[in-house]
Protein backbone atom coordinates (compact mmCIF):
# COMPACT_ATOMS: atom_id res chain seq x y z
CA UNK A 1 0.00 0.00 0.00
CA UNK A 2 1.72 3.57 -0.96
CA UNK A 3 -1.00 5.63 0.59
CA UNK A 4 -4.34 5.74 2.23
CA UNK A 5 -7.12 6.23 -0.11
CA UNK A 6 -10.15 8.51 0.59
CA UNK A 7 -12.61 5.70 2.78
CA UNK A 8 -10.55 3.27 3.41
CA UNK A 9 -9.03 2.53 6.81
CA UNK A 10 -6.13 1.06 8.20
CA UNK A 11 -4.49 -0.41 11.29
CA UNK A 12 -0.97 1.86 11.79
CA UNK A 13 -0.41 -0.18 14.79
CA UNK A 14 -0.12 -3.32 12.44
CA UNK A 15 1.22 -1.65 9.15
CA UNK A 16 3.82 -3.93 7.54
CA UNK A 17 7.04 -1.99 7.75
CA UNK A 18 10.29 -2.34 5.36
CA UNK A 19 13.18 -1.40 7.69
CA UNK A 20 16.96 -0.50 6.68
CA UNK A 21 19.71 0.53 8.83
CA UNK A 22 20.34 4.02 10.18
CA UNK A 23 23.11 6.32 8.41
CA UNK A 24 26.44 5.22 10.15
CA UNK A 25 27.15 8.22 11.17
CA UNK A 26 23.72 9.22 12.73
CA UNK A 27 24.05 6.00 15.16
CA UNK A 28 25.71 5.92 18.42
CA UNK A 29 24.78 2.82 20.19
CA UNK A 30 23.88 -0.40 18.94
CA UNK A 31 22.16 -1.46 15.40
CA UNK A 32 18.99 0.47 15.13
CA UNK A 33 16.66 0.35 11.84
CA UNK A 34 14.27 2.71 10.83
CA UNK A 35 11.00 2.34 8.28
CA UNK A 36 8.42 5.06 7.28
CA UNK A 37 4.82 4.87 5.24
CA UNK A 38 3.37 7.81 4.00
CA UNK A 39 -0.52 7.53 4.63
CA UNK A 40 -1.75 10.74 2.70
CA UNK A 41 -0.42 14.20 1.78
CA UNK A 42 -2.97 16.94 2.66
CA UNK A 43 -2.79 20.57 1.27
CA UNK A 44 1.48 19.79 1.72
CA UNK A 45 1.17 17.81 5.26
CA UNK A 46 2.23 14.24 5.03
CA UNK A 47 0.90 11.90 7.48
CA UNK A 48 2.44 8.95 8.05
CA UNK A 49 3.91 5.86 10.36
CA UNK A 50 7.30 5.85 11.05
CA UNK A 51 9.19 3.56 13.23
CA UNK A 52 12.94 2.74 15.12
CA UNK A 53 14.22 -0.06 16.52
CA UNK A 54 16.22 -0.31 19.52
CA UNK A 55 19.69 1.86 19.59
CA UNK A 56 20.49 5.31 20.08
CA UNK A 57 21.00 7.99 17.21
CA UNK A 58 21.15 11.14 16.51
CA UNK A 59 18.58 13.44 14.14
CA UNK A 60 17.73 16.73 12.74
CA UNK A 61 13.96 17.41 13.28
CA UNK A 62 11.48 18.77 10.77
CA UNK A 63 8.41 20.82 12.34
CA UNK A 64 6.65 17.72 13.22
CA UNK A 65 3.94 16.34 15.44
CA UNK A 66 3.41 12.70 16.58
CA UNK A 67 1.46 10.56 18.75
CA UNK A 68 3.42 7.37 19.76
CA UNK A 69 1.33 4.22 19.19
CA UNK A 70 3.87 1.66 20.98
CA UNK A 71 7.29 1.64 22.36
CA UNK A 72 9.54 3.30 24.74
CA UNK A 73 11.93 6.01 23.81
CA UNK A 74 14.29 8.97 25.25
CA UNK A 75 14.51 11.97 23.17
CA UNK A 76 17.35 14.48 24.21
CA UNK A 77 17.54 17.96 22.96
CA UNK A 78 21.03 19.35 21.79
CA UNK A 79 22.22 22.80 22.93
CA UNK A 80 18.40 23.68 23.74
CA UNK A 81 18.38 23.78 27.33
CA UNK A 82 15.08 21.50 27.12
CA UNK A 83 15.06 18.50 29.49
CA UNK A 84 15.34 14.71 28.30
CA UNK A 85 11.61 13.41 27.21
CA UNK A 86 10.62 9.83 28.03
CA UNK A 87 7.94 9.05 25.46
CA UNK A 88 5.78 6.13 25.23
CA UNK A 89 1.83 4.97 24.01
CA UNK A 90 -0.44 8.24 23.83
CA UNK A 91 2.13 10.53 23.93
CA UNK A 92 1.51 13.74 21.93
CA UNK A 93 4.76 15.64 20.87
CA UNK A 94 5.87 18.16 18.94
CA UNK A 95 8.96 19.39 17.01
CA UNK A 96 10.42 22.08 15.34
CA UNK A 97 12.40 22.65 12.28
CA UNK A 98 16.48 22.68 12.89
CA UNK A 99 16.37 20.75 16.22
CA UNK A 100 19.38 18.19 16.79
CA UNK A 101 18.03 15.82 18.78
CA UNK A 102 19.46 12.36 20.09
CA UNK A 103 16.64 9.52 20.21
CA UNK A 104 17.44 6.22 23.01
CA UNK A 105 14.71 3.70 22.18
CA UNK A 106 14.41 0.93 24.33
CA UNK A 107 11.48 -0.51 22.68
CA UNK A 108 10.98 -0.55 19.68
CA UNK A 109 8.71 2.75 18.70
CA UNK A 110 5.78 3.56 16.45
CA UNK A 111 4.39 6.35 16.21
CA UNK A 112 1.78 8.42 13.70
CA UNK A 113 3.76 11.97 12.50
CA UNK A 114 2.30 15.02 11.20
CA UNK A 115 4.90 17.32 9.16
Amino acid sequence: MNGLAAGAGVDASALPLSHEPLPADEVIAGTPTAAVHELATLGGIEIGVWEMTPGTATDTETDEVFVVLSGRATIAFASSGLPDLEVGPGQVVRLAEGMRTTWTVTETIRKIYIA
